[in-house]
Parts: structure tokens; sequence; C-alpha cells
């Protein structure tokens, strides 16, 4: 009997992840060989009559690994979770994936606790850039870009807590979708901040993007609705967002607004640093993230805090030195800013900015604490204050002359807009210069 394609790109994916050596296993924490080639052919069985189990069926998906699968050990990247008992029970999303016919080939290597933007992880090794491995894969969700734009599977589930589902998408050339929160059950997801963290995929387009949102959030999948580039009212906040931008990515970002002002969008720079710029002046003294995983890592905070990467380690201290008075009152003031927000964003259909200001740097110039911290400060910068927000946002990549590193575009949302802009992501991606 031949083999029919799912088989054949499960058995394609699995070698090619194989032949990698090294670097596959930096990129996969775990590949499940056995079960995806049961999952795969079953999903070929399906197609031979005619049953389709919904628009994942067949796909190949890779799951990052702060996600539980049932009889298996969820590491968050982490040293000391490595011999943590197996999870009891398959997170929320796995439970939908698979019930959807997703073939799930494996785990994806993360930054500890997804507690950078960067994607170095000294435990598990660090995953090079599909584009260039000596240069960074961007985090935290590091291994799950890296799987779709290295073409090892077709969508790959992260998360975002600040970014981390986007810069790597921006940073590898590929489309990512931090969803609004409420969206995607955080159940079985090793958490970094109860506030902030957001579960979505990341793949080659909005279309696949959309197609895995539905079968994460558990809706059934519809068409994403018809929208014509011609007409969109599009915001750009210019100000803090687009400082320290390096000239490519500056200049990749405003080719993209001529040809998007050409097609007939209606294109207006806004003034919106007040708004953009709050999450920074309040959490001066302390962010919300910190703040939540200091107390998520309490108990290895306490027992073996020099098992943990250093980087990470110093970011989760600093959260023990927060007040309860200054995490409250962050809080109140993150509510009232997002009605402010809304408001501002009122006559907009989207807003458009780069996703990160630098093309992936190379992995060795960040190899001094002092040059790593500033790099990881900047690459948030741009989606973490989205994730404040809580508005939905894509980064699709912008094409660029053949051997030119990635660069990601940001597309912001209105709140809980998630399907509207998603098919406004798709408008955009077929011009010519976001295929």
């Amino acid at each position: 009997m031949s083999k029919s394609s799912c088989l054949q790109r499960t058995e394609t994916a699995l070698a090619a992840i194989s032949a990698a050596g090294d670097e596959g296993a930096r990129i996969f924490t775990r590949v499940y060989s056995a079960a995806a080639l049961a999952a795969a052919q079953a999903a070929d069985a399906r197609a031979a009559q005619g049953i389709r189990l919904g628009p994942l069926d067949g796909r190949l998906v890779s799951i990052k690994d702060l996600f539980d699968v049932a009889g298996d050990t969820t590491t968050a990247g982490s040293a000391v979770l490595r011999d943590a008992p197996p999870a009891a029970a398959d997170a929320a999303i796995v439970q939908n994936l698979r019930a959807a016919g997703a073939v799930i080939i494996g785990k994806t290597n993360m930054t500890e606790f997804a507690f950078s933007g960067i994607g170095i992880n000294p435990h598990y090794g660090t995953p090079g850039n599909a584009c260039d491995i000596t240069r960074i894969p961007g985090g935290s969700s590091s291994g799950a870009g890296v799987s779709v734009a290295r073409g090892l599977v077709d969508i790959a589930i992260g998360s975002d807590t600040g970014g981390s589902i986007r810069i790597p998408a921006a940073l590898n050339g590929v489309t990512g979708f931090k969803p609004t929160q409420a969206r995607v059950s955080r159940s079985g997801a090793y958490p970094l901040s109860f506030s902030l963290d957001t579960v979505g995929p990341l793949a080659r387009s909005v279309l696949d993007c959309a197609q895995a949102d539905a079968v994460l959030s558990g809706t059934a999948w519809q068409a994403l609705p018809t929208r014509s580039v011609a007409g969109l009212r599009i915001g750009v906040p210019r100000g803090l967002l687009f400082s320290q931008c390096e000239d490519e990515v500056l200049a990749a970002f405003e080719a993209t607004l001529s040809a998007l002002s050409a097609a007939g969008a209606s294109v207006h720079d806004l003034a919106l640093d007040e708004w953009l710029g709050a999450p920074f002046r309040l959490q001066e003294q302390g962010t919300l993230v910190a703040a939540e995983a200091a107390h998520i890592h309490a108990a290895v905070l306490a027992s073996k805090p020099e098992a943990l990467d250093a980087l990470v380690l110093g970011r989760i201290r600093r959260g023990e030195k927060i007040t309860a008075a200054h995490y409250v009152g962050v809080q109140q003031a993150r509510t009232a800013l997002q009605s402010a927000l809304d408001a501002q964003l009122a006559d907009f259909d989207v807003l458009l900015l780069p996703t990160v200001p630098f093309v992936a740097p190379h992995i060795a110039a960040l190899q001094d604490e002092a040059a790593f911290t500033q790099a990881n400060l900047l690459v948030l910068r741009n989606p973490s204050v989205f994730n404040f927000y809580d508005l939905p946002a894509l980064s699709l990549p912008i094409r660029r002359e053949t051997g030119a590193m990635p660069v990601g575009l940001m597309v912001v949302g209105q709140r809980n807009s998630d399907r509207s802009l998603l098919a406004i992501g798709a408008a955009l991606q077929g011009m010519p210069g976001l295929r």
C-alpha cells in the first residue's frame, strides 16, 4: 500500500529533525515519533473516507515545552524541572489539537520559564535563527519560530507574555498571532504571568494562524471575512516605539507603508506616547511579570536558585522586592488605561509599527550580561505594550531581498476583535511585499 501525504510529510519532518543532529535537539526538546506517525496514519485513513475533523486535521504541529502532555515532564525550559513528575493530563490546547486531528511532532525549546525575548537557553542549548544559525532565534518561543521557519512543522503553538510569539516570528520571517488573553485556555500551561500570558500560533500565513486559533479557542472554523486594503484606516504610532530602530528595519517598514497607501489604505501618523509609554513609566519600580514570577517560582528561589539561568534568576529576584501597594496600583492603573487607549483607537482598524526594532543579532554578541540586558529590553519593548493593553496583535514578515535578515510588521487590532484583526492581516498578507 502506498504511503499517503500526511504520513510522508510526517516521516520527512522526523527525518529532518534527526538529520539536524545537535541543532535538531536544540529546536525540539522532545520528539514524539511513534505517536506522530500513528496520528498521521489515522489522518490519512480519515481522508480516504472523506472525513475531516477540522482545519488542522493532518497538519504537523509543534508545541512549546510549557504545555502539559500526559505522561511527559513539562520542563518550561528549566533544568530544575527536568526530573519533575510527569503531567497527569494534556493541557487544554493539546486536547483541542488532538481532537482536531493535528499531528503533534514534538515539544519545542524555549527560554527558561519563558522569561526573556532573546531565546538563549544554557540548559537545553540555543536554537539558531532559521536564516542564520549564528544569530538569536528570539524568545521565549524560540524553538517554535525556528520549527516553522525551517519547514519542520506547519504550525507551532507558543505563548506570549511580552512578545514571545511575535518576536521569534519577526526574527525568523514567519507569521505570529497573539490573541486577546481570554480567548484561549491556559489550563495545563506553565505560567509566567497570570495577568499577561496568552497562547497562540506561529505559522507561514495568517490563514494558518486563524485556523489554529479556531482550534485552540475551541470555536468552529468559519472562513475569515473578506477585507480589502483599500479603505483600511491605519494608525502609525510615531514616537517612542520607533526610537532606536535600525535603518534597515525602518526602511522595510516605510516601504510597506508606502505600498499600503498606494493600494488605497488611509494612513495617519498618531501621537500616542502618553498611552504607549505608560506601561514603562508605571512599572519603573517593578513589573507585573516580575512580581507574579516571584510568586510562581517562590519554591525554587528558596531551594535551589543557583540552578537557574543567572539572567532569568535576576529578573525573578527583582519581583521579590515589589510591594503589594505598587502591584495593586499598577493593576488599577492598567484597567483605566485600557479603556483610555481603546477610545484613542476607536477610529482606526489597526495600528502598524515594527514588531522589533532590529534584525536578529549574533548570539555571541549577547554573551555579556549588559549587552544581553540591553537587547532584551529593546526586543520586548514594542510587543509588550500590547500585552499590557490586552490587544490582539499579529507579526507579519516583510518581504526583503534574498539574503537579508527578516523584519516583522506588527499589526495591532481593537480589543476583542481577534477575527477582524486576522481578516485584516490576511488582506495585508495579500500585498506583494507581505507575502
